[in-house]
């Protein structure tokens, strides 16, 4: 038995110095990348069960969100007692996203926002038709959702100010686009932390507790820029809110609230799959070794 370890060792001795050592086997499954078209999972009833998943929970998320936001200014100027404040404002929108997350992971993946969707298909996790589709679900949802909100209690939702996104007259467009572009990237880069799945194989507590990152980074980044724009990073939120308040303060500034999620995600995208997860160094790699190969 010695004299066989012996030679094992000898063996991989020699392999070493001829550079043929296989790296051991990882301890995670990395998942394959998604088809950018697949036109298979159109025809897939678990693909709509997931839509109908995120519209649902896009739905809940801004019935509880604008209500939320509703009540807070209502009181606003009155007895700090007398309404949830601006703290509770970012407790219910974290929250929210912490339980709706859990709830909806296993069935779509629970993006329940634009943005994350779109970081995700960067990120080749999801096809081209799911994250068109996911998006029309959340932005039909939030839209739905504000619809309840405004008919559970018009006068209210009329008189203050329907939930909508909005720059305050305190801050500059700019002011308000780097908001919206840093909050999305530390929700979508929270996102896709959270749900590595090397940290996952790891630390096999990870994926039970994936939301609750996901929640306090929404919470986080709430109280931050609440002030500022009221704090978009979705874009279906911003959307379903100006769509049922239907006014021009609710239209005058939505191209910040759909851009600077996007850009949020895509810096997200490209920071944690080609900086932390070595994306750009493997690509190096391959290039220079068929490079290498290619001159010989």
């Amino acid at each position: 038995m010695a004299n066989m370890a012996n030679m094992a060792n000898d063996e991989i001795e020699v392999m070493e110095r001829i550079g043929e050592v296989i790296p051991p086997e990882k301890d995670y499954y990395q998942p394959p990348h998604a088809t950018f078209f697949d036109v298979d999972e159109l025809k897939s009833w678990s693909f709509y069960r997931a839509l109908i998943a995120e519209f649902v929970a896009t739905l809940l998320f801004l019935y509880i969100g604008v209500l939320t936001v509703i009540g807070y200014v209502s009181h606003r100027g009155e007895d700090v007692c007398g309404g949830v404040g601006f703290l509770g404002v970012a407790w219910a929108f974290g929250v929210m996203i912490f339980i709706l997350v859990y709830c909806t992971a296993g069935i779509s993946g629970g993006h329940i926002n634009p943005a994350v969707t779109f970081g995700l298909f960067l990120a080749r996790k999801v096809s081209l038709p799911r994250a068109v589709l996911y998006i029309v679900a959340q932005c039909l949802g939030a839209t739905c959702g504000v619809a309840l909100v405004k008919a559970s209690q018009p006068t209210y939702y009329d008189d203050y100010g329907g939930g909508i996104n909005a720059v305050s007259a305190s801050y500059s467009r700019g002011t308000a686009y780097v908001a919206e572009i840093v909050g999305t990237f530390v929700l979508v880069y929270t996102v896709f932390s959270a749900t590595d799945p090397k940290r996952n194989a790891r630390d096999s507590h990870i994926p039970v507790l994936a939301p609750l990152p996901i929640g306090f980074a929404v919470f986080s980044v709430h109280l931050a820029t609440i002030p500022i724009t009221g704090t978009g990073i979705n874009p279906a939120r911003s959307f379903g809110a100006a769509v049922v308040y239907n006014k021009a303060k609710a239209w005058d500034e939505m191209g910040i609230f759909w851009f600077g999620p996007f850009i949020g995600a895509t810096f997200a995208a490209i920071y944690h799959q080609f900086v932390l997860r070595g994306g750009a160094a493997r690509a190096y790699g391959s290039i220079r070794n068929h490079t290498t190969s290619s001159s010989v």
